[in-house]
């Protein structure tokens, strides 16, 4: 039995199936991304003034990321163009460099979490903060690299401020070229200690929580993307018209994939 409607447009929507498939489906996911980036504004707008953490992602990788999902959001559209054209070793560059731009992006992504996972929170007995990145830890004691001490009751989203008083002070002080050195930190000193994972505070969880169902959608659609480049390519010599629209319809999920990056950017690395 012949699946009709696979290549044509139906009469009553004016669309072929699987392209009023994926758009249903789209509706679900911005429902779905909608409810969360509503909760992130919600508990910011909640938040007290001034506990709300800020400049604690590092803007350069997400920069680099942002531009590697929009070259590939090109790279789709012109490897279904290329089809379009009857020229299917185009589409295979097109796609293969659109795999390569998600694998990109996942790359990057794991090094950025694991900045965060390695990055540790210490609190002394003597009411203190300190953060780091953990360089080396025995049974006696543990070492943080570019160190940052502030009151412990500042809370993390303190951090920015404290490195721009140390920054301060230390111009006041001569020492343009000031770099805070490694630190050393017996255990016996340690009341509390914890890495800027998901339990860290609710910024970070929501970073973790929006930033990690993203990431899946993205492993998702390369994993889709790479199919249809493989051996899922051989229905162009079978079936080249449904092909393309299957490319088209791949192409409508990485779109709406590198959209919710576009807004997930500036709401949490700049804002």
């Amino acid at each position: 039995m012949e699946v009709p409607y696979t290549d044509t447009n139906r009469p009553d929507t004016g669309l072929y199936n699987a392209k009023v498939g994926i758009w249903l489906f789209l509706a679900s996911e911005v429902m779905l991304f909608g409810a969360l980036f509503s909760a992130y504004i919600l508990l910011r707008v909640g938040a007290m003034e001034g506990h709300w953490p800020t400049g604690l992602l590092d803007v350069g990788p997400g920069f680099v990321n942002t531009l590697v999902l929009i070259l590939s959001s090109v790279t789709v559209v012109m490897a279904w163009a290329s089809l379009k054209l009857n020229n299917f070793k185009k589409f295979k560059l097109y796609q293969g460099i659109t795999v390569v731009c998600a694998l990109l992006f996942v790359v990057i992504k794991s090094f950025e979490y694991n900045s965060k996972f390695t990055h540790h929170d210490v609190i002394l007995n003597g009411g203190m903060r300190v953060d780091g990145h953990l360089v080396e830890e025995t049974d006696e004691f543990i070492v943080l690299s570019h160190p940052v001490s502030y009151p412990a009751e500042k809370g993390i989203g303190y951090r920015p401020t404290a490195i721009k008083e140390a920054e301060a002070h230390a111009h006041e002080a001569g020492d343009d070229h000031h770099h805070a050195e490694d630190r050393k930190i017996s255990k016996e000193e340690i009341d509390k200690r914890t890495t800027w994972g998901p339990w860290a505070n609710t910024y970070l969880a929501i970073y973790f929580t929006l930033t990690g169902l993203h990431a899946l959608h993205v492993i998702a659609g390369a994993l889709v993307i790479a199919y249809f480049w493989g051996p899922g390519s051989k229905m162009w010599k079978t079936h080249p018209e449904q092909f393309a629209n299957r490319i088209e319809v791949s192409g409508l999920f990485w779109h709406f994939v590198d959209l919710v990056w576009i807004f997930l950017f500036p709401i949490l690395y700049l804002l």
